[in-house]
């Protein structure tokens, strides 16, 4: 991590005037997320659950890494559940788009439908928000918000929430980090599930639920 904040700012350093390209412009967005990502990394090992451990394969790759949760209570107790976190270039940067350009153009940017519902001064941008980090559980489990094939179903990962739980250039990795710690505690939820079979079989049988979470653990989270 001190390599990818050493070359950042020698970067910094040496960089002079450029024009404006295609690949220019890429360079500089993955470039904006590392300088970001750098600070975001600093405070999630400073704050990191006890429960938790992050390994980065490549310490200059800091949007990607490895993440180990060994919950200490509940269910899954003493299970290791194995999650890759994957950071988009796109993340946390949230771009302006004229409302003129949205109408004319064929993705649905904007619910306006004729030139004449566009108001320059009150309406003339709109923003579209940053995308979250994309996370998969690599560990097979049998959790109703998580799938065996490993979806998780946590809100702050959503680009888009009704209730306003979703993802915003506000939330950071610590975010995303203790949202999945807690989804072996206080964000368990059987009441809106992904594993949908998961969640009846708790209903039906918790006993039984609990001898098959176990039994996952024994063969998959050792």
């Amino acid at each position: 991590m001190l390599t990818l904040a050493s070359k950042l700012k020698r970067d910094d350093g040496v960089r002079g005037p450029r024009t404006s390209s295609p690949a220019s412009d890429s360079t500089r967005r993955v470039s904006v997320r590392d300088k970001l990502l750098v600070k975001e990394v600093a405070e999630l090992e400073a704050n990191l659950p006890c429960t938790c451990k992050v390994n980065f394969p490549d310490p200059n790759k800091l949007h990607y890494f490895q993440l180990t949760v060994i919950p200490d209570e509940g269910y899954y107790q003493g299970g290791k559940f194995q999650f890759e976190i994957e950071v988009p270039d796109a993340y946390n940067m949230v771009v302006r788009i004229s409302l003129v350009a949205a109408c004319l153009s064929p993705l649905p940017l904007s619910p306006c439908t004729s030139k004449k519902s566009l108001s320059p001064v009150d309406h003339p941008f709109r923003e579209v928000q940053a995308a979250p980090p994309k996370v998969k559980c690599l560990t097979r489990i049998w959790h109703p918000n998580i799938t065996e094939m490993g979806e998780i179903c946590l809100s702050l990962l959503r680009e888009h929430s009704i209730d306003g739980t979703g993802w915003a250039p506000t939330r950071t990795l610590k975010d995303v980090v203790w949202g999945l710690n807690s989804l072996f505690t206080d964000l368990l939820n059987f009441d809106d599930p992904l594993n949908i079979e998961a969640a009846e079989h708790h209903l039906r049988d918790k006993e039984d639920f609990r001898n098959k979470v176990e039994d996952y653990i024994k063969r998959y989270a050792r």
